[in-house]
């Protein structure tokens, strides 16, 4: 209610409320017992961890897993702390308290510059402005899988907690035996006295939970047994013989099923429509007319029997549609028109450095080019769906979705109810990259629901409603200039890039009390350029944020997907121009990052770089951060059939402390395969409004054939872990663009690479 009131308050009592909150120590995460599921025999020691009757160990799941592995890496994380083996750990849904946000996510979100963050001690704005922002998103507790930070978020809070519940079950021992808690120990999840006293967990675990933990400590790094060794995937298993439950499994009683027909223009709108004949069909029962929810674009959906059915009636449905009202969307002409904009305007300044108009004057050359890409889709193996019943008053809601709160705020605004009265069943999800951060079919699907008369519902979205309809990455452009003095050496970078900022028509869709009317500069449409790592003297970085009219959201790594072409390819060029060896050219500008340094000499050594290579081939290399890790690629690349062709990729990762290795292999496997897709084939063409790519034969994947062989290499380290999931994305397109140019002697500064 604190909060509420600062928002709604007048602006004198605004001021002294955030005074007076800003100075309270940040909310506690550990939560109060209460917060976990009630089940018989379980015992509950704070928000996050129960115990069962078998001494099993129940952990709140906050995190959305969609193949990057959390279902495994977080229950490690609680294993160790209390002693456990992995396979003892069980997870359910976390609740919807504040202490289940994503504290991270929002602290990443602030445009400080690597070498701010790589300072000892870290500068005053660097502290204040992470201390500040932790503790506004303690309080929001906006709950949310993306930006790669689950680990990064869990890792201080799962461990205290698990820690805090090992303390209260030793506690508990010490005082029912009557002996010195320093005599104790714990192996597999039972505590053992050398006088021959042992009891489970089990058997602690109510004695434990009216025993205070006292001191709690963490366990040493070098004690740890779990936390950086390799351990199997947990929901493979389940995934292999079938019984793992995605959203499109979700079959609650009396189902019955959708199938949604939007405007196939951009914005537009359903105007008369004819029904009769999908009414007709057998098994066709209803059509429900759709808004255009959470930005998405209008339609209606049709229900039947089954998904066939419905399928066969949205079909049959005669409608004129109208196109919106600011008129067509066409992607040729809003390329133009980011370019001009490009040119016309001075955009938002993310990072200034030295002198770049002196360093400009002086030099005795300029080299510049101009760097585009364009709208790609997310195309997740799992379309769209969600399944919804609207009965008595209540909503429930089995959604693959990155964003449960926001995903159960706007499931009870549609179906005007108090969100206490929204139970949200969060499901596997078939494959996420940012699409599943938006709640658009969420809302659509309790539309559906509130006319079936009490009958669940499940809206499945088409492979081509997916792909016309999605929240695309936006489309960008960038100039890219370099001051070259007498000697040929690099005095100045300059960057200014241009394309629709995220964040801003994020928040609007999905938590639109957060959104003011006015943008504020949006970290992820500079993010690789104004923070990246290389020391030039004279720097300046600028992002003109423009406002096209087509639905943008974050996709697999967000803005670094892009900017890591754009700088990567521009240093390759520079490289060139100088006549030095690419990686040698790299290397003498991150003396001051040598974090930087050691992944790209890692990647270099492992790939070979400089040794001899198959006759046709070519390596190209690229480096780039993101999400608080740092990853440099080697490729190796031909041509065949005039088309570029990957054969290996050396991956060299600096991710901080290494949950599981396993998981991050996999990881930067699975984005090598994305971010190759990207950079060969995927483009979003929109003509008079439509998307004219619709499903795979027009919107193609890398195929098991074409895929290279990836390796893997990971620098040890001890600090906090950064991000894995999305940071092995952005390297990839311009280290093959680069190996072009060494194959054809032609720069590539367009997505996708063609020859």
């Amino acid at each position: 209610m604190r909060r509420r009131t600062w928002l709604l308050s007048a602006a004198g009592t605004a001021g002294a409320l955030v005074v007076g909150w800003s100075i309270l120590p940040a909310r506690s995460r550990l939560g109060s017992p209460d917060l976990m599921l009630p089940e018989a025999g379980d015992v509950a020691l704070n928000g996050w961890i129960k115990i069962a009757a078998d001494g099993s160990v129940v952990l709140a799941m906050a995190r959305s897993e969609m193949g990057q592995g959390v279902y495994t890496a977080l229950p490690m994380l609680a294993a160790e702390e209390l002693d456990v083996p992995l396979g003892s750990v069980r997870i359910e849904q976390a609740g919807f308290d504040t202490i289940y946000g994503n504290v991270a996510m929002l602290q990443e979100s602030l445009p400080f510059h690597p070498l701010e963050l790589e300072a000892e001690p870290r500068p005053l704005k660097v502290r204040l402005g992470r201390w500040m922002v932790g503790k506004l998103a303690r309080e929001l507790g906006i709950n949310a899988t993306g930006g790669s930070s689950s680990v990064a978020d869990m890792w201080d809070v799962l461990r205290v907690a698990a820690a805090s519940a090992r303390a209260s079950l030793l506690g508990a021992a010490s005082a029912q035996w009557k002996l010195p808690l320093a005599e104790l120990s714990v192996k597999d999840g039972v505590v053992s006295h050398p006088s021959g006293k042992s009891a489970t967990y089990g058997k602690l675990a109510k004695f434990a939970a009216a025993t205070p933990p006292g001191e709690v400590k963490l366990k040493a790094r070098k004690d740890w047994t779990l936390i950086g060794r390799p351990a199997p995937r947990r929901d493979v298993p389940a995934k292999v013989d079938g019984s793992a439950r995605f959203g499109l499994d979700a079959r609650p009683p009396g189902l019955l099923y959708a199938a949604i027909r939007l405007c196939p223009m951009l914005g537009g709108a359903p105007g008369p429509l004819d029904a009769k004949a999908a009414l007709a069909l057998p098994g066709v029962q209803q059509l429900v007319p759709l808004p255009a929810y959470a930005g998405s674009t209008a339609g209606f959906a049709v229900v039947g029997q089954t998904t066939w059915h419905a399928r066969q009636g949205v079909q049959a449905v005669q409608v004129q549609w109208q196109q919106r009202a600011e008129g067509a969307l066409d992607s040729k002409q809003i390329e133009a028109q980011i370019g001009a904009a490009l040119r016309a305007e001075k955009g938002i300044t993310f990072f200034s450095q030295g002198d770049i108009a002196a360093a400009e004057a002086k030099a005795a050359r300029l080299v510049e080019a101009s760097y585009s890409a364009p709208y790609l889709a997310h195309a997740t193996m799992e379309p769209m769906n969600c399944t919804a019943r609207v009965l008595d008053g209540k909503v429930d809601v089995w959604a693959p979705t990155q964003a449960p709160g926001p995903a159960r705020a706007i499931a009870a605004r549609v179906a005007g109810v108090p969100v206490d009265r929204v139970t949200l069943h969060v499901m596997l999800l078939g494959g996420g990259f940012g699409r599943r951060l938006d709640v658009d079919y969420v809302a659509q699907a309790v539309r559906v629901a509130m006319a079936c008369g009490g009958r669940p519902v499940q809206l499945a979205w088409s492979r081509e409603e997916d792909t016309t309809h999605d929240f695309y990455r936006p489309m960008n452009v960038a100039m890219l200039r370099a001051a070259l003095d007498g000697q040929g050496q690099v005095q100045s970078l300059r960057i200014k890039s241009a394309g629709d900022a995220i964040t801003p028509r994020w928040m609007q869709r999905a938590i639109p009390y957060l959104s003011g009317p006015f943008d504020l500069p949006d970290k992820t449409t500079d993010e690789g350029l104004f923070d990246q790592s290389y020391g030039f003297a004279h720097q300046h970085m600028a992002h003109v944020a423009t406002r096209m009219g087509v639905p943008v959201g974050y996709w697999r790594s967000v803005g670094h997907s892009h900017n890591a072409f754009f700088i990567e390819s521009f240093m390759d060029e520079l490289a060139a121009q100088t006549r030095q060896d690419p990686v040698e050219f790299r290397r003498k500008l991150l003396q001051q990052t040598p974090r930087y340094l050691a992944v790209l000499d890692l990647a270099a050594a492992k790939a070979g770089w400089g040794g001899a290579l198959a006759p046709g081939r070519a390596r190209g290399v690229a480096l780039h951060e993101s999400f608080g890790s740092i990853v440099a690629q080697v490729v190796e690349v031909s041509l065949q059939d005039r088309a570029p062709r990957v054969h290996r990729v050396v991956c060299a990762v600096d991710c901080g402390t290494v949950i599981n290795p396993n998981i991050v292999a996999q990881q930067i496997e699975g984005a090598v395969i994305f971010g190759l897709t990207a950079a060969l084939y995927s483009r979003v063409d929109i003509q008079a409004g439509k998307v004219q790519q619709s499903n795979f034969p027009n919107y193609p994947m890398v195929k098991l054939a074409q895929a290279p062989l990836v390796e893997t290499w990971i620098v040890p380290s001890e600090r906090s872990p950064g991000g894995v999931g999305e940071i092995g994305v952005p390297p990839l397109a311009p280290a093959v663009a680069n190996a072009l140019f060494v194959l054809t002697g032609k720069r590539a500064r367009t997505l996708p690479l063609t020859v």
